[in-house]
């Protein structure tokens, strides 16, 4: 993996839309976002043509990720949100331009593809740290996240990852301008649930269950065998709250294809458990996470019964948010029940 260099006050940073186009439906948060790169870490934003179109092709977006990439004066790049489209471009980029030009890329859930196919050619990412949603969070920032966005875009060396004493998952909605100035309601978290006694050591690499699923479903390029014995997976589920089943059968896929045998451990992100179009109660939230973390011990287990496995972390469609440094390494010690990160 390439060393990425750190950034410093003033530095400009890319603002692109890798798959859905949301400041071209909500100007007024996309702003938001702009304005707190500036103000809270006092960087320069610059955005992309395709960055506000919501019309635009799979090609203009490529297109502003090659000019991103490409341009010395960029030193970061970050995606205004997820989506449901890079599945089919991504694997059409010439890898050679993020090779000569490597710098730190954030985002999260479709952007699992892109992190994806920079692991493959060598280059880490953040998976994490959206404009919408993390920039751009109604209220203010939340601490913990911005502690964590500050080591990765200013700080070397390894960080131990904590978990955050509260959580939120129910939204504000993003129409309303208003809302902006409202604070989201948190409530406790139930902390890290932890399996297993032995240490691990990795490279991060995984991302969205749902993203992960389409990488295994349209055979899209994916570390070789060998590549998994280094690696420390890492998932989270979407929005989309899927079932406990659904996991399981994307978790069995990648022990039918040798992997879960291989990797060192698993991290799991606190699931997303409410969306606008399902609003579960305090109680089917508990229920619908506990679900999903049996699904996950148990199928991970049929594959590997030793390593170590942590869910409920603070990474994903969750806030607070760590952005992940996805293919750096990541080292979980079983004993203590502490993970430390190479940002």
């Amino acid at each position: 993996m390439k060393k990425l260099l750190k950034l410093k006050p003033g530095d400009k940073v890319a603002i692109v839309s890798p798959s859905f186009a949301a400041p071209g439906v909500w100007p007024h948060v996309h702003q938001l976002g702009l304005e707190r790169l500036r103000d809270v870490f006092g960087l320069d934003p610059v955005e992309y043509p395709a960055t506000a179109n919501v019309g635009a092709t799979t090609q203009e977006k490529a297109a502003d990720l090659v000019s991103a990439f490409s341009d010395p004066d960029i030193k970061a790049v970050i995606a205004t949100l997820g989506g449901d489209i890079q599945v089919t471009y991504i694997k059409h980029l010439d890898p050679t331009v993020f090779r000569e030009n490597s710098k730190p890329f954030f985002g999260f859930s479709d952007n699992s593809h892109f992190s994806n196919f920079l692991f493959l050619n060598g280059v880490p990412s953040y998976y994490g740290a959206a404009l919408f949603t993390q920039f751009a969070r109604q209220g203010a920032m939340d601490e913990y996240t911005v502690t964590y966005i500050k080591h990765a875009l200013f700080d070397e060396g390894e960080f131990e990852l904590v978990p955050s004493e509260t959580y939120n998952d129910v939204g504000l909605g993003w129409d309303d301008p208003e809302l902006l100035t409202s604070f989201r309601e948190v409530e406790k978290s139930d902390g890290w649930f932890w399996d297993g006694k032995t240490d691990a050591v990795g490279r991060l690499w995984g991302g969205c269950v749902e993203s992960v699923d389409e990488m295994l479903r349209h055979a899209v390029a994916i570390p070789a065998l060998k590549q998994f014995e280094d690696i420390v997976l890492m998932l989270e589920t979407s929005e989309e709250i899927p079932t406990a089943d659904y996991v399981k059968r994307v978790l069995r896929a990648l022990g039918e294809r040798g992997i879960l045998e291989r990797v060192n451990g698993v991290l799991m992100g606190r699931p997303k458990a409410w969306e606008f179009d399902k609003p579960q109660t305090a109680g089917e939230k508990a229920m619908y996470r506990e679900e999903q973390r049996e699904a996950v011990l148990s199928t991970v287990r049929q594959y590997n019964k030793s390593i170590p496995i942590v869910q409920n972390l603070n990474f994903g469609h969750t806030d607070s948010q760590i952005p992940m440094p996805y293919g750096n390494i990541v080292r979980i010690d079983a004993d203590e029940k502490r993970i430390f990160a190479q940002f």
